[in-house]
């Protein structure tokens, strides 16, 4: 069939590079390698030439003209060509076929990882899909993975064993039986092979599916910028051919005015070169049409993987972001039931709880291990943990009460706040924040108040009295080691309420305070101030009714390092208790917020305690262990030995800093083996475990409050007669509370602003008194001063006195504006 007859019997297009004298094609024919017309009245040498110049350009087909001056064998051989040229570019049916229906499903058990091992899922082969459910319930709504069969690699293992791989990713899945094994083998390979047909057959392309909308247009763009240069290859190459063509006829007249055979030759060879240069040309069009070609197929497949990879990131988003909140909603959940001693009955069981982790009881001690003296089936409770759990954690865990016994009557008590506005649901990019902030003092860099919740850090440092009961019944102990106990519980209890909080509390303006009167409830009343900017600086001071005072300067050190933030408080704690005279001092350990640019941010606690009682140098060392993926121990351990003032060890303490914390009495230590690198670990053979302290439940809605405690929704809430420097009148930072965050950014650019105007003019009045000679006067606070404490040695800022005077007198003249 000749190229013409096609022509005629199809709708032919006519390339843009063909001049006129061309023969048209059909449509398409142009799906395969692009055809070059040569004019008829090219000589045979000049189309070896032709070929050659081709051949270099790409390989570009050349169909000729045949004319009477050829031979009959040239004719043949160019109608074999374009024979064998048409059945080349026939384009072949596609093979694919429409999905077919549900080929198996079934439970299988998926390695998860090395803390929980396999794990049984509900999988289910659908259309060239494996996906995966935690239960059959999920089905509907939840799918926890899936695998694309088209790629994947299929590898048989022993004991019912088999491992599927793709995209860098393995599978490791056990069955129940080798049959079963054999049959979701067989299952899966004939899935791949009819997903690995339904592929398009191209060789180029990686065409796998429908592009999403935006990256479409991307690409048509993309495309339209490479056909508007095309377009102007194409315009050159017509002008080319205008200007050839007209060369060729100019040099033709000039041959038929001259008879001078040497001159004719010239002119013939200068005709040959015209041609062969505008063949060379067409060449060139055909080679930039090839490069378009491959840059849309290569384009095409890289926007389908980006595609790929932004679902697959979308899904595992959610999937985490689900998991968290299932994971949050459990926890609570069991920890409520627990504390109100809510059992379930014996053979009830449910399939949400399959991915508890349960771990030993403290394997391996940092220094130590811990053997009970005896078999008991249940822990005796002593008095301290009969007191803590009976009389204390009912009265003192709900601050919500109407009235309260003091053995002469019953008076109302002030009922607090149980919730304050959700949190909104704003999104912001964080890395467009942080990314010029790494190795910067936190203090320091400007963040809206996204990152925020609606709590000064006044406010936080104030928060450690959650459990101030602790404090009341270490103040009637007898024993200094027993009152000992209490205190370390105390100072783990103080990191409870940050197990959720990663959200950073608003740095105080200086001169900012902030009181919490609790006589009527809890017997205490609490002062904080904040004596320096930079570096943030606050000092506390809480004096109690029940026996004991606590007061504290604090320094908050903060790096963002890229990937986490960690913040290092300076500074000591002290308490001393009126009746016995012992003074305890300690220091807080270091805190990191992790995933700060990508992931779910998690906060963990890691360092020492060492708390030491001045008095009678009793000491107690509390190791808070990091969190470790690949650790067998408990999440958030905590562990710690009560030694007297000769390093004699007296209590073991063990928990963890999210939920409780235990005593054990030791009553014989000796040395063992089992130690790393050849140490021996000292064996304690304790009584059994007393509890100290036990996390209170968080309130109902917690998630969508901050996660706030009980005693941090009311630190917030107004109150009357309060400092006109106290941070319940901080407006940015009420407007936060109340949902209004566009408002309180405004707020706060203007109160930061109006503090650095503040710093310049002290700097201005320092640096002049340095010029006049005299001693540049520093910022002084309004209710502390800076002493030396006469047990510990230590120079500090102390309450000085007169706050609850002037509250009393509502005289607040002292107070700077700084609102």
């Amino acid at each position: 069939m000749s190229l013409r007859h096609m022509a005629d019997s199809e709708q032919s297009v006519r390339h843009p590079l063909f001049p006129p004298s061309s023969i048209s094609f059909p449509s398409h024919l142009w799906e395969a390698p692009p055809l070059l017309a040569v004019p008829a009245n090219l000589t045979p040498r000049l189309l070896d030439h032709a070929l050659n110049a081709l051949h270099a350009c790409g390989g570009a087909r050349v169909v000729r003209q045949v004319s009477g001056a050829c031979s009959a064998a040239f004719r043949q051989t160019a109608a074999l060509n374009m024979t064998e040229l048409v059945v080349r570019t026939l384009p072949s049916p596609s093979a694919a076929q429409g999905p077919g229906p549900d080929a198996y499903k079934g439970w299988l058990f998926k390695w998860t990882n090395y803390l929980k091992g396999y794990q049984r899922r509900w999988f289910v082969l659908s259309n060239g899909l494996l996906s995966y459910y935690r239960t059959q319930a999920e089905m509907a709504h939840t799918c926890r993975g899936t695998i694309t069969l088209a790629t994947v690699h299929i590898e048989v293992g022993d004991t019912c064993h088999f491992v599927l791989t793709s995209g860098g990713r393995s599978y490791h899945l056990k069955a129940y039986s080798e049959g079963e094994c054999q049959r979701w083998v067989s299952a899966l390979q004939q899935a791949k092979a009819n997903a690995t047909q339904m592929m398009p057959h191209s060789d180029d392309s990686g065409d796998e599916g429908p592009l999403a909308q935006p990256d479409r247009a991307l690409i048509q763009g993309a495309l339209k910028t490479l056909a508007s240069k095309l377009e102007d290859l194409n315009t050159c190459n017509e002008l080319i051919g205008k200007h050839g063509a007209a060369l060729q006829r100019s040099l033709s007249e000039l041959e038929d005015l001259r008879a001078a055979s040497d001159g004719v030759d010239k002119l013939k060879t200068v005709n040959e070169r015209a041609t062969l240069f505008r063949i060379t040309s067409n060449a060139m069009i055909n080679a930039c049409q090839d490069f378009v070609d491959l840059a849309e197929a290569h384009s095409r497949r890289w926007q389908r993987a980006l595609q790929y990879e932004r679902e697959q990131r979308h899904h595992l988003e959610e999937t985490i972001e689900q998991l968290a909140k299932q994971h949050n909603s459990l926890e609570r959940a069991w920890r409520e039931s627990k504390y109100f001693n809510i059992g379930t009955p014996e053979g009830e069981s449910s399939e949400e709880n399959e991915d508890i982790e349960f771990f030993d009881a403290m394997e391996d001690s940092p220094a130590f291990i811990t053997v009970p003296a005896g078999d008991h089936s249940q822990h005796s409770r002593g008095s301290l943990s009969s007191n803590w759990s009976q009389d204390d954690n009912v009265s003192l865990g709900f601050s919500f009460s109407l009235c309260l016994q003091d053995g002469s009557g019953c008076y109302l008590r002030r009922a607090r706040r149980r919730r304050i506005p959700d949190k909104p649901n704003y999104s912001l990019n964080l890395w467009s924040i942080m990314k010029n902030c790494i190795g910067k003092e936190l203090s320091k860099i400007p963040m809206p108040v996204n990152f925020n919740e609606p709590l000064s850090m006044l406010q936080r440092l104030t928060e450690d009295l959650e459990y101030s009961e602790l404090l009341d019944r270490a103040a009637r102990c007898d024993s200094s080691l027993e009152q000992m106990c209490l205190v370390a519980a105390f100072s783990v209890s103080s990191y409870s309420t940050t197990v959720h909080r990663t959200g950073k509390p608003f740095n105080p303006l200086l001169g900012e305070t902030y009181e919490l009167d609790r006589v009527e409830e809890y017997g205490y009343r609490s002062i904080c101030e904040q004596i320096s900017h930079h570096p943030p600086a606050a000092a506390h001071h809480v004096i109690s009714q029940r026996g004991w005072t606590l007061w504290q300067e604090i320094t908050i050190d903060s790096k963002f390092r890229g990937k986490y933030i960690s913040i290092m408080p300076l500074g000591n704690i002290h308490l001393k208790f009126h009746a016995s005279g012992n003074h305890y001092v300690w220091s807080k350990v270091t805190s990191t917020v992790h995933n700060i640019i990508v992931g779910k941010l998690w906060i963990d606690q890691s360092g020492d305690i060492i708390i030491m009682n001045h008095r009678n140098k009793d000491k107690c060392h509390l190791k808070f262990s990091p969190y470790s993926y690949f650790s067998r121990d408990v999440p958030r351990k905590v562990t710690g030995v009560v030694m007297d003032s000769e390093g004699c060890a007296h209590y073991i303490l063990s928990g963890t800093w999210d939920d409780k914390m235990e005593s054990a009495k030791i009553i014989e230590s000796s040395h063992g083996s089992g130690g790393s690198e050849g140490k021996q670990k000292t064996v304690y053979q304790t009584l059994p475990p007393k509890l100290l302290w036990k996390k209170y439940p968080l309130p109902e809605n917690a998630e969508n409050m901050h996660y706030f405690s009980s005693l941090a929704l009311t630190l917030n809430e107004p109150e009357d007669g309060v400092a006109p420097t106290d941070s319940r009148l901080r407006p940015d930072q009420r407007l936060m509370e109340a949902g209004l965050w566009d408002e309180a950014n405004t707020e706060k650019q203007i109160l930061e602003e109006r503090q650095r105007l503040e710093r310049r003019k002290r700097e201005a009045q320092a640096n002049l008194a340095l010029e006049e000679g005299k001693e540049a006067e520093s910022y002084q606070p309004l209710w502390f001063d800076k002493r030396t404490d006469t047990e510990s040695g230590e120079s500090s800022y102390v309450y000085k006195g007169g706050y609850w005077e002037a509250k009393d007198r509502q005289d607040w003249s002292q107070c700077p504006a700084i609102f």
